[in-house]
């Protein structure tokens, strides 16, 4: 059975060090997402990315600014 896609904003990250900072984060404040491997449409240089939906963005960008997370990309995309 074919899993339905959805929209989602997928950040990705110049060391593993950042997205597992951002893993942290984003538990610690329970702010919505989970670390995937980084989609084959787009190219990261740690390989794993930060997928949520799309009305989750402004709170996971005002903790990105906040914490000093360094993002490499940010996407949206069917997933």
């Amino acid at each position: 059975m074919a899993r339905n896609k959805k929209m989602k904003v997928v950040y990705t990250f110049p060391s593993t060090v950042q997205a597992l900072r951002m893993e942290q984060c984003c538990k610690q404040e329970e702010l919505d997402g989970r670390l995937i491997p980084v989609p084959k449409q787009i190219s990261a240089g740690c390989g794993m990315a930060w997928a949520a939906l799309p009305d989750a963005r402004v709170s996971l960008e005002e903790m990105i600014s906040r914490e000093a997370i360094e993002v490499e990309g940010v996407y949206e995309f069917l997933l």
